[in-house]
């Protein structure tokens, strides 16, 4: 399995401190925020990691993060031109990850414990794809997942009157086929290509399966959460807990 890391976007709601460099280079708890991602994909067996970014602050990135041999892993590369969504920018890994399972992991999303289980319940799942759902106070803000006992039945993005509380959080496993749903799936009227519209794709297929984030997790897209990510990173000196 090789690991696809989603550090682009303007990080507006972060603005003036990203005027001076990329969102995902911002200080969480002790250390640049890409670093939790990294090793969190490391503590789960994953050692090849692909990084997509933005033009903007570039050579901070890689001049930040390097090789990968400081984190033990390999880290390539690759440059989104323009936002186009999420999955615009996972199209890219399309050559990077040949015929290997991926997990995707948004540079933003700080977890308090290690993503190990749910990437190796991905590893032992046949076909299709997973993700990850938690509940939360304003689930208005996400992805929302609404379920029955043991399925979801669909996704909505940001729905102004939420089916549920679960939201659909940072972290998304897929086989090679997904870069084909890309390609025939439509820009949503936000003009982006949403990974809510292939997650939906693979529920209409009966492929998509879902695992629960235990601990606190929290995005770091606003000032509000920058600070909880902090606090959790800080509570737990920068360490990711073994479940």
């Amino acid at each position: 399995m090789k690991g696809i890391i989603l550090a682009g976007g303007l990080g507006s709601r972060l603005y003036p401190l990203t005027r001076a460099t990329n969102k995902h280079l911002l200080p969480v708890g002790r250390e640049p925020m890409l670093y939790h991602p990294i090793r969190q994909l490391v503590s789960a067996g994953i050692y090849d990691i692909l990084t997509i970014t933005s033009t903007d602050h570039m050579g901070d990135v890689v001049q930040c993060l390097g090789s990968g041999e400081d984190f033990d892993c390999k880290l390539t590369y690759k440059v989104q031109e323009e936002a186009g969504g999420i999955a615009h920018a996972l199209a890219l890994a399309e050559d990077y990850a040949g015929s290997d399972q991926i997990c995707v992991m948004l540079g933003d999303n700080i977890f308090e414990y290690s993503i190990e289980p749910y990437v190796t319940a991905f590893r032992n799942q046949k076909k299709g794809a997973r993700v990850l759902i938690k509940e939360v106070g304003d689930p208005e803000r996400y992805g929302v997942a609404a379920m029955d006992e043991k399925h979801i039945l669909d996704i909505e993005e940001k729905p102004a009157n939420p089916k549920s509380s679960f939201a659909v959080v940072g972290l998304y496993f897929y086989g090679h086929e997904v870069f084909d749903i890309i390609k025939n799936i439509e820009i949503s009227e936000r003009g982006e290509l949403e990974i809510t519209t292939v997650n939906n794709f693979y529920i209409q297929k009966g492929l998509l399966e879902y695992s629960i984030c235990h601990g606190r997790w929290t995005d770091a897209g606003t000032f509000e959460s920058l600070f909880e990510a902090s606090k959790i990173l800080l509570e737990n000196d920068n360490r990711i807990l073994p479940h």
